[in-house]
């Protein structure tokens, strides 16, 4: 079975143009976001574009500021720093990954947690790996991890319980990993996370339910790795050597052995979008 997001995506995107007018209206002005990437990685790049480009669709004034790995830290810095202060800036997006210097420079503790959509900034992730219960989560005032977000909306999307169930996460990024296992903690999942340094990632998958794949490795995940009808929920983006779009599961042999899985492209990136350009919205209905 396909875990598509294609259509809870479009789901979620259905009240967004409403909604952005509505905000509009009780600002006298259109929201404003701003977005910050790295210039020299050339598919991060074109698709904060994209990105850019659906939140302009919305009515949304957009301006990117393109990085380089000749760039100042102090300055990038300034840059941000400034971006929180202003009053006309509404949502701060910064796509990774960064530059080395600007990845290490502690971006993430002047980012003002009310502007950052893809919650990243000390105090909304701290906020969040407070939360016990998915409740909690709910009730947070800044903005989780879309991609994170986006996982557990899927699953959700397609009635996949996580209540009980032993999950395991490949991938322990504080963008993806990381508070994607803590999201499925809240919704009681029993969660095991796994990465590069994990010896035997075969051993450590036995008896997982559902797992999370976001090394960004073609090929990792294998049919003969997973029990049969496991939920397999590929968030990875690659290239396959013939230079089409693939993610880090064998998904066609998953699905012969009677796994659920997302899909690469199709699956995890329409919903992370969507969360994306609704977390927009909602900085500047907070505001108002």
């Amino acid at each position: 079975m396909l875990l598509e997001g294609k259509t809870l995506a479009a789901t979620i995107r259905q009240s967004l143009p409403e909604r952005a007018e509505a905000v509009r209206r009780k600002l006298g002005r259109a929201l404003k976001l701003y977005a910050y990437g790295n210039a020299d990685d050339y598919a991060a790049y074109v698709y904060l574009h994209k990105e850019v480009q659906a939140a302009q669709k919305l009515g949304v004034e957009t301006k990117v500021f393109p990085l380089s790995a000749d760039m100042d830290a102090a300055a990038f810095l300034e840059m941000l720093t400034s971006a929180s202060k202003d009053p006309a800036v509404d949502a701060i997006l910064i796509a990774r990954p960064l530059p080395a210097q600007l990845a290490a420079c502690g971006y993430e503790r002047v980012l003002a947690p009310e502007k950052d959509i893809d919650g990243m900034s000390c105090a909304n992730m701290g906020n969040l790996f407070l939360c016990k219960t998915w409740q909690e989560v709910e009730q947070l005032p800044g903005f989780v991890p879309c991609t994170a977000r986006a996982v557990v909306r899927l699953l959700q999307y397609h009635h996949i319980p996580l209540e009980g169930v032993e999950a395991a996460v490949i991938g322990r990024s504080p963008t993806v990993g990381r508070p994607l296992a803590h999201l499925l903690t809240c919704q009681n999942a029993t969660v095991k996370i796994c990465h590069t340094k994990t010896q035997d990632l075969k051993h450590s998958l036995a008896g997982a339910q559902l797992i999370c794949c976001a090394a960004g490795k073609a090929g990792l995940l294998r049919a003969d790795m997973v029990c049969g009808g496991s939920t397999v929920i590929d968030i990875a983006t690659n290239l396959s050597p013939d230079g089409a779009l693939c993610g880090d599961a064998d998904s066609a042999a998953l699905l012969a052995k009677g796994c659920k899985v997302s899909p690469v492209p199709g699956g995890v990136g329409p919903v992370t979008l969507a969360c994306l350009l609704e977390n927009i919205i909602l900085s500047g209905e907070r505001k108002i």
